[in-house]
């Protein structure tokens, strides 16, 4: 699998756009840290991929560093209105099951050492260990959230075709995975 097959395979889960971007495009910044420690989304401390179990902020952006290639993808979702909150979590929960969906597509063409960061919140299990106090059932299949990792998305996504707004009556999602240099799917 090479990055043209990538955005293929993206395209083909039914994400609306995917590209590639170096990883100095990417905008991190520690207040995210400080967005999910305000509990917007009600998942602070109760999923494992989300802080503060996601690990020290510092340390995220490090390993966001490390990286040499990032692929960006994004989904758009029609919705009612700016205030259907049941269409935006509907809309969440496709976009987490597509993210899902290319880790396994990666993983089943022999690819790893990768890290995946998508829409706040695993998803993989219907309700995360961490509530029972039991450690996570999948850390293999486990993605965290770009937010957690202090990745400010809106100003990322400047650097590339995607728009991070898209309409009226619309919500966007976006997932990012990370590459070494070495990485077969790095190859043109």
């Amino acid at each position: 699998m090479h990055r043209a097959d990538l955005i293929d395979a993206a395209l083909a889960l039914g994400f609306d756009h995917a590209e590639w971007i170096d990883t100095q495009q990417i905008v991190c910044n520690q207040v995210f840290r400080e967005l999910c420690e305000a509990n917007a989304c009600g998942l602070y401390g109760k999923c494992w991929m989300c802080p503060p179990d996601a690990g020290d902020i510092d340390e995220l952006i490090k390993r966001v560093r490390s990286y040499s290639n990032g692929f960006v993808y994004q989904s758009i979702f029609k919705i009612e209105d700016s205030f259907d909150f049941e269409g935006m979590q509907e809309a969440g929960s496709i976009h987490v099951q597509r993210s899902h969906r290319l880790d396994e597509k990666l993983r089943n063409n022999g690819i790893d050492g990768f890290l995946h960061l998508s829409k706040g919140g695993c998803g993989i299990c219907p309700t995360c260990s961490k509530r029972e106090n039991k450690p996570c059932r999948f850390p293999e299949k486990a993605i965290s959230s770009l937010e957690a990792y202090g990745i400010n998305v809106s100003a990322t996504v400047k650097s590339t075709s995607m728009k991070y707004i898209n309409g009226v009556n619309t919500v966007t999602y976006f997932g990012m995975i990370l590459f070494k240099e070495n990485n077969d799917v790095c190859r043109d």
